[in-house]
């Protein structure tokens, strides 16, 4: 059973308005004089919501949309309690560059207090990330494949962990490392303080939170499924083969940095490769890279080298980049909640934002997948120098009703799903 709290209406606007500043959350007064040397001055809805419960030393739950603020969610607690006494703070991951960028916002508030962090993942070497361990760390931030790694190597002692923060948990969920987690927490210590957070809210998640967290309370700023409040979304239908065309107009109407997903390295590859033919700078991002290319990707982006960055969902909720003013959806993503973690990498911290996304004529159905979850239709485009089209006939299929069974020569029955008319011009029988 989790308890809830209210949630929020307008980025760094409370619904009833008490807390316009960090001041009043119960931050200690050394972090606040970061927070205001870094130029943190107004609390987005999930830090007013998440810090104080933090650090009351709450279990949390925290389901925000993506780019809201939700590392600072935890990092000031963890600081802050750990600042207090012994233990040690563990944070995961599901990707390398996303682990990364929290050892990175962890930094300044650490070290103020002469804490140590480490940052274990997958693809860097062993060695420094075990020299890193001898150092008494205060936080490790990592990956869980990488971190059981040095849990089994006798690397990481779990015995003094006081605090769980799981990042993301939706994606390391989709990226199936379920069992990975539930390794990990079957080593650590019961009494501990467990946060998590996440953009939506599966079945899942619940089962975690039942399990392993005490009275987690629920903190939920935007129902599941919400989009980033400043983003504009707009939608072309176009045929395959007039993709790179169409993008080839679009970067010519916009000037900002472009964060562009495609649904295949393969695909990144090549798209990738068209860019720069086209004079675009533009580099890549994708499981088959190494890390350094990726992080060599990612900071050129950041520092305006790369204009184009060209990614596979695995990226999705790893970069967190301010100023991006355009997502491109070159791919529709696989799974619907994916679109909500790829627009969201635009419009962050209060700025503007736009996402385009490309659908051939046979994806209606994947187009309206993602208008039930974000619970809007995307505006439908068109562009008066490449030719676009109307979804085909033979992609709307009519609706299905359940039915209760159905049973095959040998009498084993099984439970399925029929359409209306099962055998009409656009259906090949029941699917």
């Amino acid at each position: 059973m989790t308890q809830r709290t209210e949630g929020m209406d307008n980025l760094g606007q409370a619904s009833s308005g008490p807390a316009q500043s960090f001041f009043g959350l119960g931050i200690a007064p050394k972090i606040l004089d970061i927070l205001e040397r870094i130029k943190f001055k107004v609390p987005t809805p999930i830090q007013i919501k998440a810090i104080p419960l933090g650090i009351q030393g709450k279990d949390i739950v925290g389901i925000a949309q993506t780019g809201t603020g939700k590392t600072h969610s935890f990092a000031i607690p963890m600081i802050q309690r750990l600042a207090q006494g012994k233990g040690t703070g563990l944070v995961l991951a599901p990707t390398r560059e996303l682990a990364m960028q929290i050892d990175e916002s962890f930094q300044p508030i650490a070290r103020a207090f002469g804490m140590h962090t480490v940052c274990l993942i997958g693809g860097a070497p062993m060695q420094p990330q075990v020299q890193g361990l001898r150092r008494n760390p205060r936080v490790i931030i990592g990956t869980p494949g990488r971190i059981i790694d040095h849990i089994w190597q006798g690397n990481m002692l779990t015995d003094g962990i006081i605090m769980l923060v799981l990042d993301e948990a939706d994606r390391m969920l989709d990226m199936g490392f379920a069992p990975q987690i539930e390794q990990i927490l079957r080593c650590l210590p019961r009494e501990r303080q467990t946060m998590l957070f996440s953009a939506t809210m599966p079945k899942e998640i619940m089962e975690i939170a039942a399990k392993y967290m005490k009275l987690p309370v629920s903190v939920e700023i935007a129902p599941s499924g919400t989009t980033a409040e400043r983003v504009t979304q707009e939608l072309f239908i176009v045929r395959k083969e007039a993709k790179l065309k169409l993008l080839e107009k679009l970067l010519q109407q916009y000037h900002g940095a472009v964060l562009l997903f495609s649904r295949t390295k393969h695909n990144a590859r090549k798209i990738a490769r068209s860019l720069r033919d086209m004079g675009q700078r533009a580099a890549e991002i994708h499981s088959d890279r190494s890390l350094s290319q990726r992080r060599e990707a990612l900071e050129g982006f950041k520092s305006g080298k790369y204009r184009v960055l060209v990614a596979t969902d695995i990226a999705a909720r790893g970069i967190d980049v301010t100023g991006i003013e355009l997502v491109v959806n070159f791919d529709l993503p696989d799974d619907a909640e994916n679109y909500v973690h790829r627009i969201g990498r635009t419009a962050r911290a209060g700025h503007q934002g736009h996402a385009i996304s490309f659908a051939t004529p046979d994806q209606s159905q994947d187009v309206r997948d993602i208008e039930r979850l974000i619970r809007a239709t995307l505006p439908i485009s068109k562009h008066p120098e490449v030719p676009t089209e109307q979804f085909s006939q033979y992609s709307q299929r009519p609706p299905m009703r359940p039915f209760r069974r159905n049973f095959n020569k040998s009498g084993q029955g099984h439970r399925g799903y029929a359409h209306k008319k099962s055998f009409n011009k656009y259906s090949r029988g029941p699917q």
